[in-house]
């Protein structure tokens, strides 16, 4: 069986493992804080992010779970950087379209929807009961929230974050660093680094 070191030994982390199990690969965690009792499912904790590194040759591939963005992202671009695999990971409950795109270091959730034509970048996380319609673009480090909705010809800027339940609209633009809150609906461009919220959706910042 394939070896998959987890960086991330949180409630996202378990969801990862659970994932990861289901494409047959046997799971390890490493968390820079040891990780509380049951944290890990009874599956090993073995260190930090830096003995991650140190070990990598023991694993056929390694997967950051961590919900943050930024933080994700550059944790990805660091194993990357050391020569470490890092796998795509979909739930055998999700729909991806054969035609659709999903980079290194993504996952897709339990019940996503990943439509023809759309290209989900590096490190980005599409959960559980998303849907990415036709030819939406997730650059590296999107997260899509459980529930959200993208129709199509969405774009989304690296590091942006749609909070659970939002809708957005067909070829809307997002921006870099932009959050789209809970249960928001965006009918418009969002500018990088925005926060908006709301129905329709208005910039808080």
């Amino acid at each position: 069986m394939k070896k998959l070191a987890i960086f991330g030994a949180s409630g996202h982390g378990r969801v990862i493992a659970d994932v990861a199990e289901n494409n047959d690969w046997q799971v390890s965690f490493f968390d820079d804080a040891e990780p509380r009792e049951g944290a890990t499912l009874g599956m090993p904790y073995l260190g930090s992010f830096r003995d991650l590194l140190l070990q990598h040759g023991d694993f056929d591939g390694a997967f950051v779970a961590i919900g943050n963005n930024a933080i994700r992202l550059e944790k990805s671009r660091e194993l990357i950087a050391a020569g470490v695999f890092l796998p795509v990971l979909v739930h055998p409950s999700a729909c991806v379209s054969r035609y659709a795109q999903v980079g290194s270091g993504s996952v897709i959730m339990p019940g996503a929807v990943v439509n023809a034509g759309a290209r989900i970048k590096f490190a980005c996380i599409v959960n559980t009961s998303a849907s990415v319609d036709h030819d939406c673009v997730l650059e590296d480090g999107v997260h899509i929230s459980p529930g959200a909705h993208l129709a199509g010809q969405v774009s989304v800027g690296s590091c942006s974050w749609v909070g659970i339940g939002a809708a957005v609209r067909q070829l809307v633009h997002i921006g870099s660093g932009a959050v789209i809150a809970a249960g928001a609906v965006v009918v418009k461009d969002v500018q990088d680094a925005a926060i908006v919220a709301g129905v329709p959706a208005k910039k808080l910042r």
